[in-house]
């Protein structure tokens, strides 16, 4: 008898691994392609299209602007839809916006086309988190967080192919190889729409909830909130001019590429075997502070010291820790919030991390663009991940 529930306990883990990978159709979309392969494509636009680093930091700030618009109303999508509707429109719209950035050198339409992009990659991000959240009906909160790192993931794998795809791409386009980038980015966002389809369709439409009925209080998350914001300035910063730090030192497309797989395996591997694991089992905002100080410690060799050797160390460490901290804020709010909450906690707690990416790229551009050069604009990161650790570890448990 013992086996027999072993084996069918077993065998619901697996379908439902399954279906939060089918979830991270959504975080491959809207970070791994919409977001972060931004990082790669930013060397080549700014040459062809010859914007300074602010200008390419506000085409990013724009994109999160969007993506907090996009927070904010993600809760009203999925009432007035459905949360499974909802959450699959988003990424094909996304994908769309993908398309469209290839259209296009026009600066005034490439900000409304990233910055429209980022609303739907947003209401995807959230919805996908609070369906991920749903996967496991029962009480255990170490599986629950295995399954929403599993969802996490999916930034890591799109990175990965971004990494892989965009330089090959970049190398046989020549100067138009930027648009081209874009272009299969978006069609490979709309066969994402396939798994996510049958994902969603494997979790209950309750996922929704009536998240928005003012009997929820949020206050007890305030220093989560607070941590996000630097969180995700600080992390954001280094991510959308790490590579072309890297380009400025003469280490090319193909190191460049090396460096993003890095990443992306990195970040993979981090989430499913430590984040996802810790974040069930840290208490109060030790989760979110961890994560915080390693990502950290991740941006430091880059800006200590040059060469292949270094950048290769930071891709590994802030790789395996950056998207701890959407994972720990999902488990945070899922832990902290009654069910009814958890979709319009999770979109807040987002909204505030896209604040914080709406300004760290702008900020670090601005530094960027003085004699201190990108080197300055990236100490920003430090600074602000510093700051983020004690914000974290204000944090208390809740009980519900």
């Amino acid at each position: 008898m013992a086996s027999i529930n072993t084996t069918t306990q077993r065998r619901a883990l697996q379908a439902e691994v399954l279906v939060a990978l089918g979830l991270a159709s959504g975080p491959v979309v809207a970070l791994g392609f919409t977001r972060f392969a931004y990082a790669l494509l930013l060397p080549a636009m700014r040459e062809d299209l010859s914007w300074s680093f602010a200008a390419a930091g506000g085409i990013n700030t724009a994109n999160a602007l969007g993506y907090i618009a996009g927070c904010l109303s993600a809760t009203w999508w999925a009432r007035r839809f459905g949360i499974g509707v909802a959450f699959v429109a988003a990424l094909g719209v996304s994908a769309l916006m993908l398309l469209l950035s290839a259209a296009t050198g026009d600066y005034v339409l490439l900000t409304v086309v990233r910055a429209v992009g980022g609303v739907s990659t947003a209401i995807a991000f959230v919805l996908g988190s609070a369906l991920a959240a749903r996967v496991h009906t029962g009480s255990d909160p170490r599986r629950s967080a295995l399954l929403v790192a599993v969802y996490m993931a999916g930034v890591g794998i799109g990175i990965v192919v971004a990494g892989v795809l965009v330089p090959i791409v970049l190398e046989l386009g020549g100067g138009v190889g930027w648009r081209l980038g874009w272009l299969v980015m978006g069609v490979l966002s709309l066969a994402a729409l396939a798994p996510a389809t049958l994902a969603v369709r494997r979790v209950a439409e309750q996922a929704a909830g009536p998240a928005a009925n003012g009997r929820v209080r949020f206050g007890a998350l305030t220093p989560t909130f607070v941590w996000y914001v630097l969180f995700g300035a600080g992390y954001v910063a280094y991510l959308t001019f790490v590579i072309a730090l890297l380009a400025g030192r003469g280490l090319g497309g193909g190191f460049q590429a090396v460096y993003f797989v890095v990443l992306g395996v990195a970040s993979a591997v981090g989430t499913l075997v430590v984040w996802g694991p810790l974040a069930g089992r840290l208490p109060r905002g030790r989760g979110p502070a961890l994560a915080s100080l390693v990502v950290l410690v991740g941006v430091l060799p880059v800006l200590v010291w040059s060469g292949p050797v270094a950048a290769i160390a930071s891709g590994i460490v802030f790789g395996s820790s950056f998207m701890a901290g959407p994972t720990a804020a999902t488990v945070i709010a899922r832990r902290s919030l009654p069910a009814a909450g958890w979709t319009l906690g999770i979109a807040l707690l987002t909204s505030a991390f896209s604040a914080g990416q709406a300004i760290g790229p702008l900020a670090a551009g601005l530094l960027s663009d003085t004699p201190g050069g990108i080197t300055l604009g990236l100490w920003l990161s430090v600074v602000l991940l510093g700051l983020s650790v004690p914000a974290a570890l204000l944090q208390r448990d809740r009980s519900r």
